[in-house]
């Protein structure tokens, strides 16, 4: 039986090296919170929670997160005994929401186990795959030019599929002419729930039904299932779901009504590694594909996407890009490198990647100890 006997919270900020841009908000630099779980053993792990400090994805923010941390995961987790790390989430069962904060512990305990028993945590997961096929994140430029120009940057660097941000007045003019630009290259878009249902939206959906899209991602706010079962049964592009699936429970509804075909999973929106892996099991059993989404996360986060991303059922370009692409320092060693579009999984026990912890503690900006 595992039991944790000190819950660590580093809260720091890295600055982005390009300035990124979606539907609803502009950012230059993220904040994370990096969690540090303990055994009685003297056994670690490592966790990250990675909620925007903004409002506009979802409703936590590092504020949010800081607080149902400190308050009430962590001690909770204290008194808690488990002998696979799915089983540490019983202790914030009674919480609800606050996926994001419960993510970071849930990783940590994934962590922590893998490393206790010699596995690296793609095997520990159950993921079969050496390497992920890396995919990027574009954010809205000020001009097409500049889009272009991102877009040329990360297909020489060897990245086979581009995600492009759009919002209302950012959307068919500059995606058709990405398309234009690289015909053979695999664009998504994603709205951010930007748009709503109504006719100019659906008109800009229909001109994008005919660029070859991948996927449309989360056109619609998320808790319009039924507009996004509309919009998927009159499109021929497949419509993927993103901030439309925060749990299991919306991931069932969102099956039943059809509501897209398309699964983007999110440790972090999730809730952690545990309910993500049951999400890809039963989004791949009712046939829709899947890949592996991202918040911008730092080294910790982007290695346990990377081992999530190991998964059988990714059979799509994931957003595990090298942290380079972000970040001109992270807080893990070796730093997180795609190599021709690619991400190789790690072998070595736990997430793979050594944490600086002196960084960590010389760059943070809070820290909380919680123990028994």
């Amino acid at each position: 039986m595992t039991r944790i006997v000190e819950v660590e919270a580093f809260r720091l900020g890295l600055p982005l090296v390009h300035t990124f841009q979606t539907s609803s908000h502009r950012k230059s630099q993220l904040e994370h919170i990096l969690v540090r779980v303990r055994d009685g053993e003297g056994r670690h792990g490592w966790g990250e929670i990675a909620s925007p400090s903004d409002p506009y994805y979802g409703p936590e923010t590092v504020d949010t997160c800081w607080l149902m941390l400190c308050r009430y995961l962590a001690p909770a987790l204290l008194g808690t005994e488990w002998e696979h790390p799915g089983g540490a989430s019983r202790a914030w069962a009674k919480v609800r929401g606050q996926h994001f904060a419960k993510a970071g512990l849930d990783v940590a305990c994934w962590d922590l186990w893998a490393r206790a028993h010699d596995r690296p945590l793609a095997h520990a997961l159950g993921g079969t795959r050496e390497r992920i096929a890396a995919g990027v994140s574009l954010g809205i430029e000020p001009t097409i030019d500049d889009l272009l120009a991102q877009v040329a940057r990360h297909a020489g660097d060897g990245y086979r599929r581009v995600k492009l941000k759009i919002a209302p007045g950012w959307d068919v003019e500059p995606v058709r002419a990405v398309r234009a630009a690289f015909p053979d290259l695999a664009v998504q878009v994603d709205a951010n729930g930007g748009y709503p249902e109504e006719p100019e939206a659906l008109a800009v959906f229909r001109d994008l039904d005919h660029l070859g899209l991948l996927m449309i991602e989360q056109p619609f706010p998320p808790g319009a299932l039924a507009a996004h079962a509309r919009l998927a049964e009159g499109l021929q592009t497949p419509v993927c779901l993103d901030e439309s699936v925060a749990d299991l429970d919306q991931l069932d509804s969102a099956i039943a009504l059809r509501a897209g075909t398309v699964l983007n999973i999110k440790v972090s929106r999730m809730g952690g590694l545990t309910p993500a892996r049951e999400a890809h099991q039963r989004a791949v059993d009712a046939g829709w594909r899947v890949w592996c989404g991202g918040m911008h996360e730092f080294g910790v986060g982007r290695a346990a996407n990377v081992a999530l991303a190991a998964l059988p059922g990714f059979d799509l370009p994931s957003d595990v890009s090298g942290s380079d692409k972000y970040y001109a320092r992270d807080v893990v060693d070796p730093p997180i490198r795609a190599v021709a579009g690619q991400v190789a999984v790690p072998t070595t026990p736990g997430l793979g990647h050594e944490v600086d912890e002196p960084f960590i503690r010389a760059t943070a900006t809070a820290h909380h100890v919680a123990t028994p």
